[in-house]
């Protein structure tokens, strides 16, 4: 079966960071790779229009109505590059809420349509060639679908990049890429792409918010802290309880529960919901997320897998509220250890960072986040990729044949 942010198969879980100086040797790097990303805007911000489709997973509308990652960044790109000048076409189920120009491919999102029998792959496929029969009207094919779509797309690879939104650490992926290695690959960060090295990398491109998409509140009305994401093991929603319990401070979870977690859910969270202390609320959507997460005294994200990224995160640091997130995957590249959060290794680490919150300032944690993660630093990065592989192929977007989309 097709997962929600992996089209392969649902993520394994569990794998702790590496250490020491290998992680050292890795920051650095990371720091020199932020500081051309820097220049990137520069260079793009008046680069020619281009004809662009953007292409989601069909799971989620575009944006999410409640819980996803994947088509909320999509949403985010699209009126990003929109916003910059750029004819940009994306292919969704049709409630998405985009400023895009809009070409169904599904008549409601798969997850939330009661229909009690539906096709993911079917879905799937059947947008993929409708798509393949229109790929000479764009530019640029981007795709947010892992590697489902590389079969079809064979014969225009040069112009296709695929943004890989979940986990590489499988079986089965390293034969499949290698099969497939004139596609161009976005990993979401650094860590991601380990267990691929091998692979096509373009770039490495951080997700990106709206900037007005969260407010940021500078004294948090209520003292409590905040869990948002899936209630699943890798997740960490049992470690948060924990921690807010030997912190004898309130907290407030906000997640999803998958049916593939409802036994975990039911065995191992549900039956420590006998504290006073901790509140379950379900899923929230983006109209929820300034209040819930602005008024809490930090987001807790103690993770058990290797995260591509995580979304949360910055969301958190656009309302200004710091984060408390265990040393795996991309962690030590969205916070900044002392300023935007703590990074911590431990559950005693983390009961210190909760006791050191009070020296954070909220607002340059609002800041950090304005000068790294917004969906317009995310779309400039992209449309350097775009221009560098139209480049590569000697093409440019005024070269190419036109046809609007119908």
């Amino acid at each position: 079966m097709i997962s929600h942010t992996n089209v392969s198969l649902r993520p394994d879980r569990l794998r702790s960071a590496t250490d020491g100086q290998a992680h050292g040797m890795r920051i650095a790097g990371y720091l020199q790779e932020a500081g051309k990303t820097a220049s990137v805007a520069a260079r793009t911000r008046g680069s020619a229009k281009m004809k662009i489709a953007q292409v989601a997973p069909l799971f989620e509308a575009v944006p999410p109505k409640l819980y996803g990652g994947t088509e909320r960044v999509v949403a985010y790109l699209c009126d990003a590059l929109v916003l910059l000048g750029h004819d940009v076409t994306l292919f969704a189920a049709a409630d998405a809420k985009t400023n895009a120009r809009l070409i169904p491919m599904r008549d409601q999102a798969i997850r939330l349509d009661p229909t009690p029998l539906k096709s993911e792959l079917a879905a799937h496929l059947s947008m993929l060639q409708e798509i393949k029969q229109r790929a000479t009207q764009f530019d640029i094919l981007h795709f947010h679908l892992d590697l489902i779509h590389f079969p079809m797309f064979e014969i225009h690879s040069q112009k296709c990049v695929t943004t890989l939104h979940g986990r590489l650490d499988m079986k089965d992926l390293p034969l499949a890429y290698q099969h497939w290695p004139a596609f161009g690959l976005i990993s979401v960060s650094h860590r991601q792409r380990e267990p691929l090295p091998g692979a096509n990398w373009l770039a490495t491109v951080p997700h990106g918010i709206a900037l007005d998409q969260y407010k940021s509140l500078n004294k948090p009305k209520a003292d409590y802290l905040a869990f948002v994401g899936r209630a699943s093991p890798e997740k960490g929603c049992d470690d948060a309880i924990r921690l807010a319990k030997r912190a004898g401070i309130p907290l407030r979870i906000a997640a999803k529960v998958d049916n593939v977690d409802r036994a975990y859910f039911e065995s191992v969270i549900e039956p420590m919901f006998d504290d006073p202390l901790i509140e379950f609320i379900g899923e929230i959507g983006d109209d929820a997320k300034s209040e819930f997460m602005g008024n809490a005294r930090a987001l807790l994200f103690p993770i058990n897998w290797p995260e591509p990224f995580g979304l949360v995160m910055i969301e958190a640091m656009a309302c200004g509220t710091p984060v408390i997130a265990y040393n795996r995957g991309s962690v030590p590249e969205v916070i900044t250890d002392g300023v935007t959060g703590f990074i911590v290794s431990s559950e005693d680490q983390a009961l210190q960072a909760i006791q050191q919150l009070g020296r954070l300032d909220r607002g340059a944690i609002r800041e950090s986040f304005e000068q790294r993660f917004t969906s317009e630093h995310m779309a400039q990065a992209y449309l350097e990729v775009y221009s560098s592989l139209l480049e590569s192929h000697n093409v440019g977007p005024r070269l190419l044949q036109r046809r609007s989309p119908t």
